[in-house]
């Protein structure tokens, strides 16, 4: 069963139980005020690029803020790059990365000198399932649909599926901070061959996270049974996300953080839901992916100001039920009916702000503090009036 065919048995259901529900369904509420402490400065930098802008004008955008971001001192000749997009199916951009700023990214990589550059991911279990006993689905089929692979190619890079290496092709890598993962999380070798990493997601709503951003692309590295216990042990699930973040790999090894978000998947999420394209798109980039994933959630909520889905579609963008039903429905793909019908609840993030995200609010602790975002342009097409809403919104009160 698709997405889209499971959303529309999930609205149907999930008016049903609402309808019959008592008080003990009632969706609870996070735990407590969340202390937070500051941290250290963050630079972010943002350029802006105009609706329906050219492919030269968004490559052009995606070079002055890369470089911008980073003096790329970190790159020697010939080292091997590893970029992560989103890929969680075969769903053109914003349900994935940018083909466009994938291109622009390993050309640029190579003429700063970089050998390999590689890109790579597993896609979501909907699409690809891996185990002992064999594999479903390709993540390589599903990166040609979405224009990735072409640009990836046409630019010197190469292309990599976690799944291609088999069960065995993964390492475990325990989280620095995690008071939440029982196990450590099976990362792919491919890591180990590399010496750099960048992150490349896109800004976009999620039916059970609230946002996919950059901190949630990292599930794409994970194999099937980490990804298991992530979606069954739900009642935690914001806070792994967090912590998964801060296994040694990619603190050691990830450098930059770049998105594109001159469209956003405004609702539902992650692979269908309504495009949104504002008349001044963004990219946002920055070494500190919690830095960088504030300022993409608070350009998310921006645009999601004002525009309300209707009748069934906006009850499934919004429903904490249809996001409990779907989580165990992700739980029956990974282990089967069993582990579905005994795994935790999962507690949908109602994100007014971002400071409501359970998410963030891990990250600043596992990540020394709340950082101290300087937001600042790339180019100029970064309006000033748009620079100091998302300062506000980003600037912590306490």
């Amino acid at each position: 069963m698709i997405r889209r065919e499971f959303l529309r048995y999930l609205g149907a259901t999930s008016a049903l139980f609402i309808s019959q529900a008592s008080s003990s369904y009632a969706n609870p509420q996070e735990p407590g005020a969340v202390v937070r402490k500051l941290g250290q400065q963050a630079r972010v930098f943002v350029a802006g690029v105009g609706r329906n802008s050219s492919e030269q004008a968004m490559k052009s955008a995606v070079r002055a803020v890369a470089e911008a971001s980073t003096d790329f001192s970190w790159l020697s000749k010939g080292d091997s790059v590893f970029i992560k997009p989103a890929l969680n199916s075969g769903k053109p951009y914003p349900a994935t990365t940018n083909p466009i700023a994938i291109g622009a990214m390993v050309k640029l990589l190579k003429g700063k000198g970089a050998g390999r550059v590689i890109v790579g991911d597993m896609c979501g279990i909907e699409h690809v399932k891996l185990s002992p006993e064999g594999l479903s689905g390709s993540s390589r089929r599903l990166m040609e649909h979405s224009g990735m692979t072409r640009a990836i190619q046409t630019a010197g890079g190469e292309v990599h599926f976690f799944e291609e290496a088999g069960w065995n092709g993964f390492y475990e890598d325990l989280p620095a901070e995690s008071r939440h993962w029982k196990r450590g999380l099976m990362m792919p070798n491919i890591l180990k061959e590399i010496s750099h990493i960048i992150l490349m997601p896109r800004c976009g709503r999620h039916v059970l996270a609230g946002s996919t951003l950059g901190l949630k692309t990292a599930v794409g590295y994970w194999r099937t049974d980490t990804r298991l216990e992530y979606h069954r042990d739900a009642s935690t699930f914001q806070e792994k996300t967090a912590e998964g973040n801060t296994v040694e790999t990619l603190r050691k090894k990830q450098r930059l953080v770049l998105s594109t978000a001159d469209k956003i998947l405004i609702t539902f999420g992650p692979d269908d839901g309504d495009v949104f394209q504002p008349e001044n798109g963004l990219i946002i980039a920055s070494e500190s992916v919690v830095s960088h994933d504030m300022v993409s959630l608070a350009w998310l909520l921006e645009n999601r100001k004002g525009f309300s889905p209707s009748g069934m579609r906006g009850f499934i963008d919004n429903s904490w039920l249809v996001a409990r039903l779907a989580n165990r429905y992700v739980v029956s793909k990974l282990g089967g009916w069993r582990p579905a019908l005994f795994s935790e609840r999962l507690t949908k993030n109602d994100i007014k702000t971002i400071w409501d995200d359970r998410v963030l609010n891990c990250a600043y602790q596992v990540f020394g503090g709340v950082p101290q975002v300087i937001l600042e342009a790339a180019n100029n097409a970064f309006p000033e009036d748009l620079k100091k809403r998302l300062t506000e919104m980003t600037t912590p009160s306490v």
